[in-house]
């Protein structure tokens, strides 16, 4: 008889390491949770490839235009501060219509208004259609996490989202290598032109993805939320908190990565480090792989320790990080530098659409989550401008001081927040 006890203890922790590195779980799913993630992931890496080819081709279009570097940077702050109201707007609109009518809509929107910027011949037209593309932007990742968030389980919850966000960095890797075919052969115009493509997405979601079982039940039976409700004792606080700590770190992360490929080729002598098109599309493509780690890592280490902490420890590696790779010149140096700082200065992202979603009633869930982020989002839009402007006087390497230092406030606000580990959703 004593020897039962001992060979289930013998057993218990082998199967706590399985449960802690996450290897049972993909049998647990169904085919909800399977599309929704699809679906989520897939827009959100094909909003990320639309996002990033600007910064792929900017360097072009600056030269081509006439563009000065802090009118650059406001093509930046134009299309994140758009995204702000794009992810509002979708945020009410999934609260109403639902998520995957939602996601479609704003596919649609961010795909043509990428393949519309080709067409520009003027900042102000370049401008406006980065506007637009920044409506559907901000909506996507309102609409997919909010899809994902109510259709996964608390214990697979961060794991899902960060799954999600990982595909952000697919989507650069996809810009880069796109860039490095398109760009040589015909120009940057034609970079644009394959943004459209993201667009085909819609039909598989119309015919494969179903609606949100929660929304279902409770959000389209009940009539949607009062943003009064945004005021509530237990919501306030908390969602206020989380929306300081989204808009410093979302600064650090646009004020860095907007210029990354910038930063990477222009001329020594104009601050930059120097890199012909192939040496940087390799150096972004392995800073890529560091932020998919980053991303995908994050929820598996957020679900056992607690999404806070874990947010924390990645915003204070990422603000020193930063700055060091702003002090590199060796292209060696880069190189070793970039994936981890992709992996600290990105993987954080994965944590924010869980503690979003586990802050807010199903009623005005995405409506709120979309405020979150997107005010966040709104506020980081001087980012791009502001670290231009900084490169005009000192350099794009010491520029980059400015995010790491977003990137501090960030964690110590991180730490502030309550824990919602393991929250099962109304």
């Amino acid at each position: 008889m004593a020897t039962e006890p001992i060979a289930a203890a013998s057993t218990s922790p082998r199967r706590a390491t399985r449960k802690l590195i996450g290897f049972d779980w993909p049998a647990q799913l169904t085919l909800a949770e399977r599309r929704s993630l699809v679906a989520g992931g897939l827009g959100w890496m094909l909003d990320a490839m639309d996002v990033m080819l600007l910064s792929m081709v900017l360097p072009y279009v600056m030269r081509e235009l006439g563009i000065r570097a802090d009118r650059g940077g406001l093509l930046g702050l134009l299309t994140l501060g758009s995204s702000a109201v794009g992810g509002a707007l979708f945020g009410f609109i999934a609260d109403r219509i639902g998520r995957t009518r939602a996601l479609m809509a704003s596919i649609l929107v961010y795909s043509l208004a990428s393949g519309a910027c080709g067409f520009s011949t003027t900042f102000w037209e370049l401008a406006a259609f980065r506007i637009i593309l920044g409506l559907g932007m901000g909506g996507e990742w309102t609409t997919g996490a909010a899809l994902i968030a109510e259709t996964w389980p608390a214990e697979h919850r961060g794991k899902a989202l960060g799954l999600m966000q990982s595909t952000w960095a697919i989507g650069e890797m996809i810009a880069a290598g796109l860039t490095f075919l398109v760009l040589p052969r015909f120009g940057w115009r034609a970079v644009f032109f394959a943004g459209v493509l993201p667009a085909l997405l819609c039909f598989w979601i119309r015919r494969g993805v179903p609606e949100s079982h929660l929304w279902l039940t409770r959000g389209k039976k009940q009539q949607a939320g009062s943003l009064r409700l945004l005021w509530r004792q237990d919501i306030r606080w908390p969602g206020l908190l989380a929306t300081v700590m989204n808009a410093f770190s979302m600064f650090a992360y646009w004020g860095l990565f907007y210029w990354i490929a910038t930063y990477l080729s222009n001329p020594i002598s104009q601050g930059g480090r120097g890199l012909n098109i192939a040496k940087t599309t390799v150096w972004l493509i392995v800073m890529g792989v560091g932020k998919w780690f980053g991303y995908t890592l994050f929820g598996f280490v957020a679900d056992v320790l607690g999404r806070r902490k874990t947010y924390a420890t990645y915003l204070l590696l990422a603000a020193v990080l930063v700055a060091a790779y702003g002090l590199a010149t060796n292209p060696a140096w880069l190189l070793t530098l970039g994936p981890l700082v992709a992996f600290f200065g990105t993987g954080y992202f994965s944590g924010y659409g869980a503690i979003a979603s586990e802050l807010f009633p199903t009623t005005i869930r995405a409506t709120a989550m979309g405020l979150s982020y997107n005010i966040g989002r709104g506020l980081s839009a001087l980012a791009p401008f502001a670290v231009g402007a900084l490169a005009i006087h000192y350099g794009l390497g010491r520029a980059f001081f400015l995010p790491a230092a977003a990137f501090f406030v960030a964690a110590l606000l991180a730490l502030a927040l309550p824990e919602t580990k393991g929250k099962h959703l109304d």
